[in-house]
């Protein structure tokens, strides 16, 4: 290992080591920690980025915590008794320790440690160059270069070619709210930011470019939350000549082999399964594999049922809570059925199985043969809870998913690492109010399943795509899909958005004239990389994993961003901000 040597220092504080006894040593980083032993003797713990080591300083030395020094000493093995198991230079110490102070300091607003977890987020994020030394978000950073090195690596021995495309970009109307830009020499026009590289990224494949990576930089004003930001990254990329195995085969191996760089194991093949089952049997097109509780369908017990909630559902389903019978109680019970009501549903019926028989207000309009029916189909013994909804098919999954979410997910970083291909997603979702048209799953170019291209048409919310989601423990990594390449097949899709050939051409003409010049069959995808990372880092909220994050509210407490413009570059841009309504 090398030891980063530089003209200032012969060894990274994390370094020094048993091989080092008796070599005059001279490390450089900040005071973590200072203790007087007798009047004229000190240990000194100094830190850099690479972990920290004992300094015994012999006389008076005027250090505080995080005070910058240069200490140059001997290594030696520490007296008997004394070794830290905790530190990885714990077996040693620097002693004979001549100290230069390069630069004094004032006390940090908090400790640099561990106990910096329970200060208030806005205090570390406003001294988030103080936050950084501390070893977690070390770590997480150079995880996280770690994870980017290993996926870059992975693309190029694939055969791809990173290609860095524009920022500055045309405003489209399609997907999240953008964040525009003044073009200051066109006044009243407007830059935006990426979204995503994806109408580029398509052309590349037009341009015969066959094989395009990115570590791509994109923005959206969307909501904050724990696994969202306005900048996010994505290791983003597109493959000619495909189908959905080619690009699925791509991505998977990259991401494995991100994960092996990070935890220095690789994780199984990754399993797929589509849509349409992740909803019935987990309610999710996002699913936590980690746990059971899957959803149980139940509608063909209940096809003559006299119990009136249940009589003409669409679906029934339910699901079983192992233990939970004498943990919840009426006060959680009611909580949840408000739960589900708040989600859609109509009510929630739950049952508790007890040695004494079922609990439940509405057993007693059940047959038995419909109680010991979902006894036996969800598999209930004596202290389980068991929760069913009947609906429509939609709402009864998503709803049920939710509570089996709710009930038992364990933290999204806890392992083990379950990942998870979600294909065949709906080309389709929903009719719009207005306009009595579908409305598209993904975006308008996703390529439909070969199988239902005669539905869409005649039956267009039945039509499959050849769109793919990667999921990691409940978590979605990202999206992709096979795109259309074909104009007939692309005016189809359009007219039944309600899009005709003057509209198309208005909106995405740009994209779409150059597919006329001959445009190969072609699919990509992308992966979140602060979601990956913030799983890999065992970290709940990807603001962890990220240099410098905005707070949920969007601001950024370092720099007071976003900031009021003055007005002679309002003018400049030809702006003017209009007064609060």
């Amino acid at each position: 290992m090398t030891n980063f040597s530089t003209s200032m220092r012969t060894h990274l504080c994390g370094h020094v080591g048993s091989d080092d006894i008796g070599a005059t040593v001279t490390v450089c980083g900040w005071v973590a920690r200072r203790r007087e032993h007798g009047e004229h003797l000190a240990f000194v713990d100094l830190r850099d980025n690479s972990g920290v080591v004992q300094c015994v300083v012999d006389g008076d030395v005027d250090v505080r915590s995080e005070y910058v020094l240069q200490i140059t000493g001997t290594v030696r093995q520490r007296p008997e008794g004394t070794t830290n198991e905790n530190l990885a230079t714990g077996a040693v110490e620097i002693g004979d320790c001549s100290v230069t102070v390069l630069r004094r300091a004032d006390p940090p607003p908090f400790p640099v440690d561990a106990r910096a977890d329970e200060v208030d987020e806005t205090i570390r994020l406003r001294h988030r160059y103080i936050d950084l030394r501390r070893e977690r978000m070390q770590r997480n950073l150079r995880l996280r270069a770690a994870v980017n090195a290993a996926l870059r690596s992975s693309m190029v021995s694939q055969g791809f070619v990173e290609v860095e495309t524009p920022m500055l970009v045309p405003s489209t109307p399609e997907g999240a709210r953008e964040f525009l830009v003044p073009a200051r020499r066109e006044p009243g026009s407007f830059y935006a930011l990426p979204q995503s590289p994806q109408l580029f990224k398509q052309l590349l494949m037009v341009g015969g470019v066959d094989r395009y990576f990115q570590i791509a930089r994109c923005l959206r004003d969307e909501d904050l939350r724990a696994d969202r930001q306005y900048e996010f990254m994505q290791l983003d990329l597109e493959m000619s000549f495909v189908n959905q195995d080619d690009v699925l085969e791509a991505v998977g191996s990259a991401v494995l082999d991100a994960a092996e760089a990070a935890n220095g194991e690789r994780p199984p093949e990754i399993e797929r399964i589509t849509w349409r089952e992740a909803m019935d049997r987990y309610g999710s097109d996002k699913p936590d594999l980690r746990f059971g509780m899957e959803l149980v369908e139940l509608t063909d017990l209940f096809a003559a049922t006299g119990f009136g909630a249940f009589a003409g559902a669409e679906a029934i389903k339910g699901i079983s809570v192992a233990g939970a019978a004498a943990d919840i109680g009426r006060n959680q019970l009611d909580r949840l059925t408000d739960r589900a009501k708040q989600l859609g549903a109509k009510g929630l019926v739950w049952m508790k199985f007890t040695d004494d028989g079922i609990e439940s207000p509405v057993a007693k309009f059940l047959s038995e043969d419909e109680l010991s029916g979902i006894r036996g189909r969800l598999d209930a013994r004596s202290g389980d809870l068991c929760l069913l909804v009947a609906d429509e098919w939609m709402t009864t999954c998503e709803v049920l998913g939710t509570l089996r979410t709710d009930l038992g997910r364990p933290p999204v970083h806890q392992g083990p690492y379950r990942y998870v291909w979600v294909v065949e997603f709906p080309l389709f979702v929903g009719v719009d109010g207005q306009s009595g048209r579908p409305k598209p799953g993904h975006h308008p170019f996703t390529m439909p399943h070969p199988d239902d291209v005669d539905l869409i048409e005649t039956d267009p919310l039945n039509v499959r795509s050849i769109a793919y989601d990667l999921v990691l423990n409940g978590w979605e990594l990202g999206s992709g899909s096979i795109r259309i390449h074909e104009p007939e097949l692309q005016r189809r899709v359009f007219a039944a958005l309600g899009i005709d050939d003057t509209e198309a051409a208005r909106r995405f003409g740009f994209f779409l004239k150059p597919f006329d010049y001959g445009a190969p069959p072609h699919g990509g995808f992308a992966v979140g990389l602060d979601r990956l990372v913030a799983i890999l880092a065992g970290e709940d909220n990807i603001r962890e994993v990220i240099a410098y994050p905005k707070t949920q509210s969007g601001a950024d407490p370092m720099t007071d961003a976003p900031l009021a413009i003055a007005p002679d570059v309002l003018e400049d841009l030809g702006l003017r901000v209009a007064p609060p309504s």
